[in-house]
């Protein structure tokens, strides 16, 4: 085992210094290097005590959001017996997992997987059982855990069929990683077969479902929603269509189609985009021609003139709010060849949601919520415009938007199973 760690740290030491040039463009590019260095080194922040310890590793914001129910069921069934921590990948994940749990339970930052930096992140919070949401599993973490007889979990997990296709090229390297798992509860049977495909024993493998349906809010109201409407001068008395986590070309895509609209009661439609990544806001700008910025106007001294209808949301954190302004919601990266986005939160704050032909990543949740009739799925951007028309203020918006509700609340309980493996792998009888 020492000599496989040495291996691995010289496999990673190599491979870091010969992607440099690439990583570190990027990384002062997009502001990335002003990071939390010393937590990603293994410096863990916190100390062990006598309670027992679940960590719970969460990579970036969607992780940690999924994360919410659980870690409240867990101290609502085990309270002072049970410390939780939190651990986080992305700078944009930690904080956001700083401002959820503040005063809640510990959140650290998850380290590199080379060996001594894994071991000093282990041997300072000493945890009694790890789970891991959706699949993140690194071997030196793996191994520094089953060596301390540390029992390591997938929750909520899934694994993409690109993704298998990938890991399966390599399962002779890989495969004792995931037979190493103590548990993997997965989302769907499909994720399940991949697991077990990875080499996870199939009395180890269970399918609970997602817990995002549990973590989806059905709200009708978001804090922030009226304050972002009135910075930007979105006006309420016009609809407005929100097209959240938009990917490369679709801002053309959806000005295209969009931009010019009227609803059923000929009210001109106002458009704001919102990109997944920040480092496309200027992108998206230029694509956009003229938008009304977020980023210019923080506090409203620069909203938009009245008349403008078109806005582009280049802040982070605001996607909630702006969905909540929506009277239709068109979910991106799904018109793009890419694979998705996720479409619970506009569906659960009640809007009628549409969205395109790409959705591999959320293969299980569309096929419950078109079973349920909760979301319109287009085949391609051409019928975009017809089923947002459609959807505008008419008895068919108000019906998909109250079916994809009802979806939601048939789909509960994953929360409750991850709690039943926590206790398990804890070792905790009540």
């Amino acid at each position: 085992m020492p000599t496989m760690s040495l291996l691995r740290d010289l496999a990673y030491t190599v491979a870091a210094i010969g992607s440099s040039p690439v990583w570190a463009c990027k990384m002062l590019r997009t502001g990335k290097h002003r990071t939390d260095w010393r937590g990603r080194f293994g410096h863990c922040q916190t100390q062990a005590d006598d309670r027992k310890t679940l960590l719970i590793h969460a990579v970036s914001v969607g992780e940690v959001n999924a994360t919410r129910t659980l870690v409240d069921a867990l101290q609502a069934r085990f309270g002072d017996e049970l410390r939780v921590v939190v651990s986080v990948t992305t700078d944009t994940g930690f904080a956001r997992a700083s401002a959820l749990y503040d005063g809640k339970c510990r959140v650290v930052r998850y380290p590199f997987d080379f060996s001594w930096m894994v071991n000093r992140f282990i041997d300072t919070l000493k945890p009694d059982a790890v789970m891991l949401m959706e699949l993140e599993i690194w071997p030196g973490f793996m191994d520094a855990c089953v060596a301390r007889d540390v029992p390591v979990a997938v929750i909520n997990g899934r694994l993409s069929e690109r993704s298998y296709r990938g890991y399966r090229r390599f399962r002779a390297v890989l495969g004792p990683m995931f037979r190493k798992l103590a548990a993997a509860a997965v989302q769907d049977e499909a994720y399940a077969e991949r697991f077990r495909g990875m080499g996870v024993a199939d009395d180890k493998v269970t399918v609970t479902g997602t817990m995002k349906w549990d973590t989806a809010e059905l709200l009708d109201t978001v804090d922030g929603a009226d304050a972002l409407a009135e910075a930007m001068g979105i006006d309420r008395a016009l609809p407005l269509v929100v097209c959240g986590s938009s990917g490369p070309g679709e801002e053309t895509l959806f000005v295209e189609q969009l931009a010019d609209l009227t609803d059923a009661q000929g009210r001109p439609v106002q458009l704001l985009i919102a990109p997944r990544k920040p480092e496309r806001f200027d992108e998206a700008a230029a694509a956009m021609g003229n938008p009304v910025r977020r980023s210019q106007s923080p506090d409203g001294t620069q909203r938009a003139p009245a008349g403008d209808r078109l806005f582009l949301l280049d802040s982070m954190g605001d996607l909630r709010a702006a969905y909540a302004l929506a009277d239709v919601a068109v979910v991106g990266r799904s018109f793009c060849p890419l694979y998705g986005s996720d479409m619970m939160e506009p569906v659960a704050l009640g809007k009628p949601t549409v969205i395109g032909p790409n959705t591999a990543d959320f293969a299980d949740t569309m096929t419950k919520l078109l079973t349920g009739d909760g979301i319109v799925q287009v085949p391609d951007a051409a019928a975009l415009r017809a089923a947002v028309t459609e959807l505008l203020g008419t008895p068919r918006g108000a019906e998909l938007a109250a079916y994809g509700r009802d979806v939601i609340v048939a789909q509960r309980g994953a929360t409750q199973k991850h709690v039943e493996l926590a206790a398990s792998l804890l070792k905790l009888e009540h």
